[in-house]
């Protein structure tokens, strides 16, 4: 395997250190829906709709936020915003294990409003980081960087629950994200590459960069996480039905390998593909999921198609949106591209909760994986109308995939 475009994107001054950071500054943050989970049922004696509804509260708090805090971002610069959130973030989790159900879920909505945007923001750094033709496999290292941490997070807050306690565990959890919002204060990576931040910052009209074709990103984007959200629920409930929920971490854990070795693989490759085409595939690997066995390996066998594809999507679609969006609202769009993604995950996993309770494990795979390739079809007009207008006004050159060749 070419190894060479990992080493170009590794050699460019402060993406190595930026991916660092990355890492370690998503461990807590992954950790807080099972966090507050634990904290629900186990110390405020509520069930799991409760704690659902918490999640919700962040979900939806955070999806409106992106955008916003994006916007301030440009406006303002990285280091305001991080101390605006890093304060709510402090308040937040050292008064939310002294907070009654009713007022944690208010509390739990502001907080996902004010959330750290550490997502939007190394995908903004790396923009910025790393010239556009270089962009792939570095949004690959993103995309893999963020499968180990989710592969961490949950799991160390689920032996800090059973060692220490819940409440407890919510306090390391908020030290650890306000840690990470210090960490990436003192770092300060850039928002924008040195000949973008010459001149004065003008304010560009969304209308001239939120086109049908970005729609079309965040469509792709929402429709991706949608998918994984199901699978992930389709997953647990498929292993219940057969008796083998005990399997459960090492399915998952074959799924995410499958995940980081098929990032690695879009990384290095010599020709990109284009967002839509992943997703799509994506999603038509992920419908027959449940019609491979009830085994567990031959579950485990079966995601391993699908999940080659998860981190590559991710990754397209940040380099897609990091390419479309001009460098002055570059925060902005990147935090809508982080709300696409929280609004997929959020939704897939109770449409397939709700699809699995109507038929059976199985549907779960399928339904969510068919509303993926609608998206996609629906999707593919705008493809293949740019692809159209590319080959009239340069009939000899290449065609570009869903996001074009220069950034803004």
């Amino acid at each position: 395997m070419n190894l060479k475009p990992y080493r170009e994107a590794l050699a460019l001054p402060g993406l190595r250190s930026l991916l660092l950071v990355a890492v370690l500054a998503r461990v807590p943050l992954t950790a807080t829906g099972i966090t507050l989970t634990f904290y629900v049922v186990q110390d405020l004696g509520r069930g799991y709709g409760a704690a659902g509804l918490v999640g919700a509260a962040i979900t939806v708090g955070a999806a409106i936020g992106g955008p916003l805090l994006g916007r301030l971002v440009d406006r303002r610069g990285l280091r305001p915003v991080l101390v605006l959130t890093g304060v709510a973030e402090a308040v937040f989790w050292s008064t939310a294990p002294l907070l009654s159900y009713p007022l944690l879920l208010p509390a739990a909505f502001v907080a996902g409003a004010l959330a750290l945007p550490i997502f939007s923001v190394i995908r903004q750094s790396i923009a910025a980081l790393v010239p556009a033709e270089r962009r792939r496999p570095a949004y690959a290292l993103d995309s893999m960087s963020v499968e180990l941490s989710f592969m961490v997070g949950p799991a160390l807050a689920t032996a800090a629950v059973a060692t220490i306690s819940a409440r407890t565990t919510l306090y390391l959890v908020g030290a650890g994200i306000v840690a990470a919002g210090i960490g990436l204060w003192l770092q300060n990576p850039p928002i924008r590459a040195a000949s973008e931040a010459t001149g004065p910052r003008v304010r560009v009209p969304r209308r001239e960069w939120l086109t049908p074709r970005m729609l079309a990103v965040l469509a792709v984007s929402t429709a991706g996480t949608l998918v994984l959200g199901g699978t992930d629920v389709a997953v647990i409930a498929v292993l219940r039905e057969s008796g083998e929920v005990g399997w459960t971490g090492a399915v998952l854990a074959m799924w995410a390998v499958a995940s980081l070795v098929g990032g690695f693989a879009y990384g290095a490759a010599s020709r990109s593909v284009s967002p839509l085409a992943l997703m799509a595939a994506l999603s038509l690997f992920t419908i027959p999921i449940g019609l491979g066995g009830a085994h567990w390996w031959l579950l485990g066998l079966a995601l391993i198609p699908a999940g080659l594809l998860c981190a590559p999507t991710i990754a397209a679609t940040s380099d897609a949106v990091s390419r479309l969006a001009p460098a002055a609202v570059r925060g902005e769009a990147m935090g809508l591209h982080g709300s696409a993604v929280t609004v997929g995950i959020a939704v897939g996993a109770p449409l397939a909760g709700a699809v699995i309770d109507a038929q059976a494990p199985w549907w779960g795979f399928a339904v969510t994986g068919a509303i993926g390739a609608l998206v996609a079809l629906v999707v593919l007009p705008i493809e293949l109308r740019r692809r159209r207008a590319v080959a009239l006004s340069v009939p000899d050159a290449p065609e570009a995939e869903l996001a074009p060749a220069t950034a803004g």
